[in-house]
């Protein structure tokens, strides 16, 4: 194996077969020693984390594979703690894919004056640029096509695939008593341009509530395992 790229929670390699393997690490992004999937460094290491990361991420890929939705999953070790993907290009220098069923966090601060807090929203869908120095900033359909980044069908595909992934995340956490108010997601393209998703779906990725209050990524590992 060829290592391809060094990250922050998982390391890339280069399979022989074309396909890439994906290693998940117990490394978190954090502040001072605190667990933060918001922060853009690793700040501490939490055991046992790549082993949930990758699990939970293993769960949710069959159920979408299920669903007929595309994605790069093609099968996970969970001893090694790796996943093989399909090779796919990432839009741009990175982008990120946010769907909101609820009016919190960023979202919730930009548009306070409109809306209040924990307000329902309709599986509303924005993306961001991945970019630390610039805060991550938003990016609208026009800007996306008129940047080269994508095209409009290649966004309206996103979209569409995006809701649909949420739902099926919102509609199996509620089956465990959890509430999703928000999830984000990467996308990336075949060699035709197709649309599929990448990277993974794990707790440090979505924004979830029990009973009004909010639930730390770990706590919601655990949650979710739970025997």
């Amino acid at each position: 194996m060829e290592l391809v790229y060094t990250g922050k929670t998982k390391n890339v390699f280069k399979l022989e077969n074309g396909n890439y393997l994906l290693k998940f690490k117990d490394d978190c992004t954090g502040k001072d020693g605190v667990f933060d999937p918001g922060e853009n460094s690793v700040g501490l290491t939490i055991e046992g984390v790549g082993d949930v990361n990758l699990r939970m991420t293993t769960y949710y890929f069959e159920k979408i594979t299920a669903a007929g939705i595309a994605n790069h999953f093609v099968a996970s070790n969970l001893e090694d703690t790796t996943m093989e993907v399909k090779p796919a290009k990432v839009f741009g220098k990175g982008l990120e894919v946010i769907c909101r069923h609820r009016a919190v966090g960023s979202f919730y601060r930009r548009y306070n004056q409109y809306i209040e807090e924990g307000a329902t929203l309709p599986a509303y869908v924005e993306m961001t640029f991945k970019n630390d120095e610039l805060g991550d900033p938003l990016v609208t359909k026009d800007g996306l096509v008129c940047l080269g980044v994508m095209t409009a069908e290649q966004y309206d595909a996103i979209k569409e695939m995006t809701q649909k992934i949420t739902q099926i995340v919102a509609d199996d956490l509620k089956e465990k008593g959890l509430d999703l108010y928000d999830i984000k997601f990467e996308f990336g393209y075949a060699e035709d341009g197709s649309v599929m998703l990448i990277d993974e779906i794990a707790s440090g990725n979505m924004r979830v509530y029990k009973d009004g209050e909010y639930i730390q990524p770990m706590a919601l590992s655990e949650i979710f395992f739970a025997k």
